[in-house]
């Protein structure tokens, strides 16, 4: 690593001041499972680091039943795992974050780190997503909340500013007849995926019919990928196996998908299409008894 300068925030206003004061040239430590990697590969040389993991102010989980779930963008992965309220309201976020590297990665690595890092692969975008997720940025400036699915552009690069910081990640109440499942296909556990998905699926009371559908996959676009036309498919019909299948081959002919040394381009649509549909069986059946 090149040499940097090393500042630790003692109150989020603190923490902004700071990249503000240094936004071309610093950049925010959170739990830096992601960023001390890039710094070791010299793929970024700031030269000065704004650590804010000890900042209790962005580190919880709260719920209300009007406004919804608020989880603090230091809460760890390990927190959101382990949490009863997550387990009870919001399970897809609990399952999910079983499948998150290793354990001693989930009792460091943050929530809102995560998501800054945008890395293709990552594995909580896609369930925050389909459950409505947004974010509240703050900067010295000010704050604004926008939608999870409009931060990710491109590989590893967001909406975020330079003077800007990933403060909470806020999700509205569950939705009634409604059920989400995430599904994580990988050739070891904890190892690297090779495609994820995450399939909302909300039906009409009493019935086999799907009034509404959400599915969003990563590590087959530069950004987590929704399917839009493969979950119009599913809308207004009844969920038969053949329904179900064709909305599968839909959202793979959807994906962008790269060749690298753990997966063909060809290999990561056809585990799209078995991903999807498996996902989109276990959320329709549990939404029937939701």
């Amino acid at each position: 690593m090149k040499d940097f300068e090393y500042f630790s925030a003692g109150s989020l206003q603190e923490a902004c001041s700071l990249i503000s004061q240094y936004k071309d040239v610093g950049k925010i430590l959170a739990g830096g499972q992601s960023l001390i990697t890039l710094l070791r590969q010299k793929l970024i040389s700031p030269t000065c680091l704004i650590d804010i993991k000890g900042l209790k102010e962005l580190d919880f989980i709260e719920f209300d039943k009007k406004s919804g779930l608020r989880i603090g963008a230091l809460t760890t992965h390990r927190a959101i795992e382990k949490s009863p309220l997550i387990q009870e309201k919001y399970n897809v976020l609990s399952e999910m974050e079983k499948s998150v590297a290793s354990v001693q990665t989930r009792n460091w690595g943050t929530i809102g780190g995560n998501l800054c890092s945008a890395d293709p692969i990552g594995d909580p975008a896609p369930s925050l997503i389909v459950l409505g997720a947004k974010i509240k940025l703050v900067s010295a400036k000010g704050e604004r909340v926008v939608a999870l699915e409009d931060f990710f552009t491109d590989y590893f690069t967001t909406i975020i500013e330079p003077d800007e910081i990933l403060a909470e990640i806020q999700l509205p109440p569950p939705a009634p007849n409604t059920a989400v499942e995430y599904m994580k296909f990988a050739t070891i556990e904890a190892g690297i995926k090779i495609v994820s998905t995450s399939v909302a699926v909300t039906v009409e009371a009493g019935s086999d019919v799907c009034k509404d559908a959400k599915i969003v996959m990563s590590a087959v676009a530069p950004v987590p990928l929704i399917t839009k036309k493969a979950a119009e498919m599913l809308k207004g019909k009844k969920l038969t196996d053949d329904v179900i299948e064709e909305a599968a081959k839909m959202a793979a002919s959807e994906t962008d998908p790269t060749t690298d040394v753990h997966a063909s381009a060809e290999y990561r649509k056809e585990i799209v299409k078995v991903l999807v549909k498996r996902a989109t069986k276990k959320a329709f059946e549990k939404a029937k008894k939701a």
